[in-house]
């Protein structure tokens, strides 16, 4: 039993570790506190028992095997988990992590991200929710911009308020995150209110898009056209849910009205509102943002393979060139793969344009110490280090379902696992994975695969042509 800042808390025990699971961080955002800041969590007479996660954050169903959002699951969703080896001790290094899901979807319930192995390696882990698609991502007139930004300041304050209780260090916080969870990261790097809330940043696999205020109102305003004349304080949650899937399937690929959105639809992205996010995370931190916080970052060499192989459609390579690529691409591109086909030059422009560039950027604009990596393994089910590949071998979750569809039969995963945890539970406990520094002169990177190894600007060609342009704020 543990009391934190609302109460007593009872937990449980797996395989030696200590867990907490659904505790209240703030309280629920709907009623009066519907698309408003997160509130701090009411206090709690008595112990209430913790061995049972939250209620997942309002979400459409994008992954094959969860299961569908119902509001019967109760809408009280702002809960954070924690798993700690030690639960008398104290000083231990504290790993937080923020889940992704195209800012669309995600819950901090998903077995891949149980805690309990990466815990037994001496860090306590916390993950928590946050609130993702339109009750967190939508712009509406009187709610405040990125709720969902703010849902995780509200969480990392938990964590500094109560985290002694659980044996951690509330001054050795390292925030760490993929696909989604990774653009939460770079965010929480520029966000003013979010300093001083941890003093370690891991990004894997930064997503690239970041909207205007105009763009996110424009989406808003889209999807809700399908609902007439309701208020979106007073509608279903699932309602909106619905109106927003619908409109992203069928209309954000027109290229005329959403640009280069509609080769890659997601209707949420973080805003940048000049206030909660005052500037895109590339610029933030090359004036200086986050220069005191060590960075790694980094993503897998294939990241869009995967995509491809669920949707294999004829690709219009010259037409996603135009829309999305920095002039001269397509040479660049066919001069670093000779005799490449087009359907591979267009998953390296993808890969490159979602996630692959924008985190060699971030790793180029950082002032403070970074680190950088690049997972090289390829799986058996998919022949590429494709996107999400590292979060099982992160959190040694190397059982369950999606790690299946992910690995397929992979015992050599066990060894990359511990590649990854021993790096990031290093770097947690000290700012140093193990590999050298990143400068963007030499760009030093750290392969992950079955033979690790530090190499210079594996992805020159790329960096080279994105370096220049970047990516701009989508209007």
């Amino acid at each position: 039993m543990v009391r934190v800042s609302a109460g007593a808390v009872r937990g449980s025990e797996q395989d030696g570790i200590s867990v907490f699971k659904g505790i209240p961080y703030a309280r629920s955002p709907f009623g009066e506190h519907r698309l408003a800041a997160p509130v701090p969590a009411e206090p709690w007479e008595g112990t209430r028992e913790a061995t049972a996660f939250g209620p997942r954050p309002p979400q459409a169903t994008l992954i094959a095997g969860t299961p569908e959002w119902s509001p019967a699951e109760g809408l009280d969703c702002l809960t954070v988990n924690v798993w700690t080896p030690d639960l008398g001790g104290s000083g231990l290094p504290v790993m937080v992590w923020i889940y992704g899901g195209a800012y669309r979807t995600g819950s901090a319930d998903h077995p891949v991200y149980d805690g309990a192995r990466l815990a037994g390696d001496g860090v306590v882990v916390v993950t928590f929710n946050y609130r993702v698609s339109v009750e967190g991502f939508a712009w509406f007139d009187g709610a405040p911009a990125n709720r969902w930004l703010l849902d995780q300041i509200a969480a990392l304050r938990w964590v500094q308020e109560n985290i002694a209780a659980f044996g951690g260090d509330p001054g050795k916080v390292t925030v760490f995150g993929e696909s989604a969870g990774a653009g939460a990261v770079a965010c929480l790097l520029s966000a003013p209110s979010a300093r001083g809330l941890f003093h370690r940043a891991i990004a894997q696999s930064v997503p690239g898009p970041f909207y205007t205020p105009a763009m996110a109102r424009a989406v808003s305003a889209a999807f809700m056209r399908r609902l007439g004349d309701v208020s979106p304080y007073t509608a279903a949650p699932e309602e909106l849910v619905a109106a927003s899937e619908a409109f992203t399937e069928e209309e954000m690929g027109d290229e005329a009205r959403w640009g280069p959105m509609a080769y890659c639809p997601m209707p949420f992205a973080p805003v940048v509102d000049g206030e909660v996010l005052p500037d895109t995370p590339w610029n933030a931190v090359a004036d200086g943002a986050g220069s005191d916080i060590p960075l790694i970052v980094g993503f897998t060499r294939d990241e869009f393979r995967m995509f491809a192989a669920m949707n294999p459609e004829p690709v219009d390579l010259a037409r996603t060139l135009k829309a999305l690529a920095p002039p001269d691409a397509d040479v660049v591109y066919r001069a670093a793969r000779p005799g490449a086909a087009k359907a591979e030059l267009y998953e390296v422009l993808m890969s490159d344009w979602l996630f692959r560039m924008p985190s060699a950027l971030l790793a180029d604009a950082h002032t403070g110490p970074t680190y950088a990596y690049e997972l090289t393994w390829a799986s058996p089910a998919f022949g590429a280090a494709v996107h999400g590949l590292d979060v099982p071998l992160t959190f040694g979750t190397l059982d369950t379902p999606l790690t299946a569809m992910l690995f397929g039969e992979a015992p050599e995963a066990e060894g990359l696992s511990w590649q990854f945890r021993t790096a990031w539970t290093r770097f947690a406990a000290t700012g140093d994975p193990g590999w050298p520094g990143y400068d963007p002169v030499e760009a030093s990177t750290h392969l992950f695969d079955l033979e690790p190894a530090d190499v210079l600007d594996p992805e020159a060609f790329s960096r080279a042509l994105w370096s220049e342009r970047g990516f701009p704020v989508i209007d």
